[in-house]
């Protein structure tokens, strides 16, 4: 909590040039407004006037806060003066995959209220995993270099041929796309049981029986996920879906 609440004006310096708005600028600003302060907003107008006030001050970046006659300082330090956690671009989380199995799932609904007048059947669960193959694939599509690289850490298959690692987004993805129309099923279904089968087992190797903490390509080569439980659960979802349809399309 704030050290001083009794002073509820706050001073802040921030970036506001022609060709560059400070968003930690305006973060700040937000936050201590929603913080309940008063806040003296001064402006720093061009890169001399900012380039001065550093100088002036001894301070490296802006914004720059001040709460009476002390110094609180940029964006994250803000955070941290109100008792929130700062943001850290090496924690780790799983909000990538929430927000991603969250959106497949109200997808799978709308879907099955478009095409079926109701919000859930046994088509949903498959249209819930068909479109979470999809969305998994297209995160690791966006950057598949450095996906493919963090494949590296943990994949058996990948180990010993490593453009494998590029074949991956685009398998998953295809067949994801596939089973969601509910075409060519001999096709999709093997190719979800071998992917999900060799990243099972890799996972599992890699988790459970070396110990090794590592991050999960699941979302990408750029994510925090750490890999265990999630990259497991998207490797089985893989396998079940796909010993599921291989069973409908053989009776």
């Amino acid at each position: 909590m704030p050290k001083d609440t009794a002073a509820r004006t706050a001073t802040l310096y921030r970036m506001a040039m022609d060709d560059h708005l400070c968003p930690y600028g305006l973060k700040s600003k937000d936050l201590l407004e929603r913080e309940g302060y008063t806040v003296d907003d001064r402006l720093l107008t061009s890169r001399e006037q900012t380039d001065a006030f550093k100088a002036e001050h001894g301070v490296e970046t802006t914004p720059q806060t001040w709460i009476g006659d002390d110094r609180i300082g940029g964006y994250d330090d803000l955070r941290v003066h109100f008792g929130k956690d700062a943001p850290d671009e090496d924690d780790t989380t799983y909000q990538p995959v929430i927000a991603l199995f969250s959106v497949a799932a109200l997808m799978a609904v709308a879907v099955t209220w478009l095409v079926q007048g109701t919000v859930l059947t046994g088509r949903t669960v498959e249209w819930f995993i068909a479109v979470s193959m999809v969305l998994l694939g297209l995160q690791k599509l966006k950057d598949i270099e450095s996906f493919s690289t963090m494949f590296l850490n943990y994949d058996l298959l990948a180990r010993r041929w490593v453009r494998y690692g590029y074949v991956y987004p685009f398998a998953e993805t295809g067949a994801g796309l596939l089973m969601l129309a509910g075409v060519l099923t001999w096709l999709s279904a093997p190719v979800a049981l071998v992917i999900g089968t060799i990243g099972a087992v890799s996972v599992f190797k890699a988790v459970y029986i070396d110990k090794r903490e590592l991050k999960c390509a699941c979302v990408g080569g750029d994510s925090n996920v750490p890999l265990g439980f999630v990259s497991l659960t998207e490797n089985v979802m893989m396998v079940g879906m796909a010993l599921w349809m291989l069973g409908k399309l053989l009776t």
